[in-house]
């Protein structure tokens, strides 16, 4: 094994790792996209990868199942920000976008979605009067997510009370058009009910006929991708959970077997990975 490739701290993380390295031809890898492979900003349109991400993934991808990008992001919107499509070694990878509601497959090129959900318009219609009678304009913004919408506070002067002045109001708002409420790292997205990474992750394991599973994020947002793997591992099939640290996250971290240093240490564990598999084939 790689001298440099970390050890998990925790049994069930340790014989995830074990379990991909010993047969990695029947491993998925699954990785959430921003505060994961791209560090977050305060402009989500201007989020790219990590500069080492696309590579580390190519050299992982040819040697497992699968590796699969899972996000909130449009799929489209996910592999463009990534450099993505036509790169060699990734010739196989899917893209989760929308929480699984769309799906990006290197394969063919495209993506296939489902019928977005009425409530989204009707909210994305009324959030700006929303926001302008709750008096939350200054440095608060809306990003439109296609089949979703988020309300952003870290431009706010204060974010952290911006968003927990928001959170209750918006979840109302989500509620009365029949959709939820997701917090994020200063971040509110309003989306259909059904829709999370968790089931995104565990339905595209069981299409693969996974025999172990890897996943990594950084969010409040991949708890449910969390909890699918645990729900793995006690059916039977092992998983390593990896968090991308954030002080502004520390449930992840609670509840993470092994946790690196943001984007560049996910990097830097996946090309360790590639290079512990490769090591291990010969």
């Amino acid at each position: 094994m790689v001298s440099s490739l970390p050890h998990p701290t925790t049994p069930a993380g340790r014989d995830g790792l074990d379990a991909l390295l010993a047969r990695p031809a029947r491993a998925v890898v699954a990785l959430d996209f921003d505060g994961t492979l791209a560090e977050i900003v305060p402009d989500p349109e201007r989020a790219r990868a990590h500069p080492g991400a696309v590579a580390a993934l190519a050299a992982l991808a040819p040697e497992v199942a699968s590796v699969a990008v899972v996000t909130g992001r449009p799929a489209g919107v996910a592999v463009r920000y990534g450099g993505f499509a036509g790169v060699p070694g990734l010739e196989h990878l899917v893209v989760l976008g929308h929480y699984g509601a769309e799906r990006w497959d290197a394969v063919t090129g495209t993506v296939h979605a489902a019928a977005p959900h009425p409530g989204v318009a009707s909210v994305r219609a009324e959030l700006p009067g929303f926001l302008d009678r709750a008096g939350a304009w200054p440095g608060v913004w809306i990003e439109e997510k296609g089949r979703a919408v988020a309300v952003h506070t870290r431009r706010a002067l204060d974010p952290e009370s911006a968003f927990e002045a928001l959170k209750g109001p918006l979840g109302d708002l989500a509620t009365r058009h029949g959709l939820v409420l997701e917090p994020g790292r200063m971040v509110l997205e309003l989306r259909p009910p059904g829709m999370d990474k968790g089931v995104a992750l565990a339905e595209y394991v069981r299409e693969v006929g996974a025999g172990s599973v890897l996943y990594a994020g950084d969010d409040l947002g991949d708890l449910p991708a969390f909890a699918a793997v645990e729900k793995l591992r006690s059916d039977g099939t092992p998983g390593l959970l990896v968090c991308s640290g954030s002080a502004e996250v520390p449930e992840l971290e609670e509840r993470a077997d092994l946790s690196v240093q943001g984007p560049s240490g996910v990097v830097a564990f996946l090309t360790d990975l590639a290079e512990a598999v490769r090591e291990g084939a010969v």
